[in-house]
């Protein structure tokens, strides 16, 4: 049985072929795109029109090495999508979760309908940019978009509707638009009026697991190719990736390492209290009944839009030479908080990290492999900070944590990270997202019988990187220092 999994991060998309064969997976990549964001005067767009194009690439190469496939389905990231008129087509290109529409809508959303009011509601961490604040920034600018819509779908359900001409909305990726309610287990209706939406615009929540159609008659004109049954995954491919932690034990902690790092652990019910609340923790939408305690960090994207910001200057590095660089600079030298404002949208972000230093009283790193180490450094100890927020606020002792995701190919993070928390590192695997896309179509077709059966074929089929915490001492100086410097209570 061959399957596709089409798992698409905020920087880059894959197309990758899935077997299960004597109980092991494997795994093939077919095709792999980058996914940039335009610029288009003021705005930040998606070139979802470009994404659909590499979808079909995928289904070509498929076609070309003569294979049959039993079965699709999408992952992506959050919060973002696009909405469709009356006559099914898409009314513009959805806008980038960080462009400056949204700029101040999140504080007067709140003043509005109070932060207490939302999360009990929702159970979902407070960020600007999530999806009740895109709208609602649409609505205060009477944006025709919103005037023609008539249908609502995320990147995932919109993509997924291009091949299959069905609209749905998937479980996991509904719950990341705080205008979901998990104890209704529907949308809130009252709260997307209290931003001036339509609930009409939203349509039915399936399960990760359901089948959602199939590859639509034009398009398999257009490409010579079969019809396949397409399935929704957990089409948030943070939900995707916590699908495919390898871990044996039913408590356990997780981290999905990338873009954006997000940190949690998996319960079976949402933790809505004023405690979650107040540590401005999430409650997504899991796999088979599941949630995902967890709360977002910023994660590599400062470190890549470094990366880019020297390219602009001329000045070339692989992401390998920076981790060289950053391993031959002196430790504990300054210190930033990932999640800083500062840090939220595309710029020079070398010369944001060295304003937030001298905000913050310290000599701003000089160099590339300084500013590196900075950044790898502040995101292990702010990695060791949610942890602890997570076993207080879910009750639980973690030993260790596990890794997945392709952060976890940074093996100089993986090792700061277990010196940062004291307690070893589980990394892998590297492709999460994918193979847990890939175990939900599995379990749906009856090849795997459920969740932690998947669980202990992954752990059989992929190897999990061990990395044991050393320099304890300086490494618990260094977070007295990091929260000093910060400000993390």
């Amino acid at each position: 049985m061959t399957i596709l999994a089409f798992d698409l991060g905020a920087s880059s998309g894959r197309a990758l072929l899935g077997r299960l064969n004597n109980g092991k997976i494997e795994v093939e990549e077919l095709h792999r795109f980058a996914n940039d964001p335009v610029q288009v005067g003021d705005r930040l767009q998606w070139d979802i029109l470009r994404l659909l194009h590499e979808l079909k690439q995928g289904l070509l190469k498929v076609k070309h090495r003569e294979i049959k496939l039993d079965s699709i389905a999408i992952d992506s990231w959050a919060v973002d999508f696009g909405l469709i008129g009356s006559h099914g087509e898409l009314l513009g290109n959805p806008y980038h979760y960080r462009d400056h529409h949204t700029d101040g809508v999140m504080e007067e959303v709140v003043s509005e309908l109070t932060a207490t009011g939302i999360f009990e509601k929702t159970g979902i961490q407070f960020l600007p940019f999530n999806t009740i604040y895109q709208l609602a920034a649409l609505k205060k600018t009477d944006s025709p978009l919103l005037r023609d819509a008539k249908h609502f779908l995320m990147i995932p359900d919109l993509l997924r509707y291009f091949l299959t001409g069905e609209m749905y909305n998937e479980f996991s990726n509904a719950t990341t638009t705080q205008l979901y309610n998990p104890v209704t287990g529907s949308w809130d209706e009252e709260l997307i009026r209290a931003i001036g939406i339509s609930p009409d615009l939203f349509g039915k929540v399936v399960q990760p697991g359901a089948k959602v159609g199939s590859l639509r008659a034009s398009l398999c004109e257009e490409l010579s190719i079969e019809s396949v049954p397409v399935y929704a995954a957990a089409e948030h491919d943070t939900g995707s990736a916590v699908a495919a932690v390898p871990a044996l034990d039913r408590s356990f902690a997780y981290l999905s390492c990338g873009t954006w790092s997000l940190m949690g652990t998996e319960v079976d019910a949402p933790v809505i209290n004023e405690q979650a609340q107040q540590l401005n923790f999430t409650n997504e939408g899991g796999v088979y009944g599941t949630y995902r305690l967890l709360k977002n960090i910023m994660g590599l994207w400062i470190l890549q839009e470094c990366r880019r910001s020297w390219e602009r200057a001329g000045i070339s590095y692989s992401f390998p030479e920076l981790v060289k660089l950053a391993d031959e600079t002196a430790p504990f030298a300054a210190f930033i908080d990932p999640d800083d404002p500062l840090f939220l949208h595309p710029g020079d972000m070398p010369a944001r990290i060295t304003e937030y230093c001298l905000r913050t009283g310290q000599t701003a790193p000089s160099d590339a492999g300084a500013i590196v180490r900075c950044i790898l450094e502040s995101l292990a100890l702010k990695y060791r900070h949610v942890l602890e927020l997570t076993e207080q606020l879910s009750g639980q002792s973690f030993s260790g944590l596990h890794m997945v995701g392709g952060g976890i190919q940074n093996t100089l993070l993986c090792k700061w990270t277990a010196n940062a928390i004291g307690k070893p590192v589980w990394a892998g695997p590297v492709e999460g997202s994918a193979i847990g896309n890939m175990i939900v179509q599995w379990i749906a077709s009856g090849q795997l019988a459920d969740i932690w059966e998947a669980r202990k074929v992954i752990r059989e089929s992929f190897p999990v990187d061990v990395y044991e915490p050393d320099q304890k001492e300086a490494w618990e100086q260094a977070y007295v220092l990091f929260k000093d410097k910060t400000g993390i209570a």
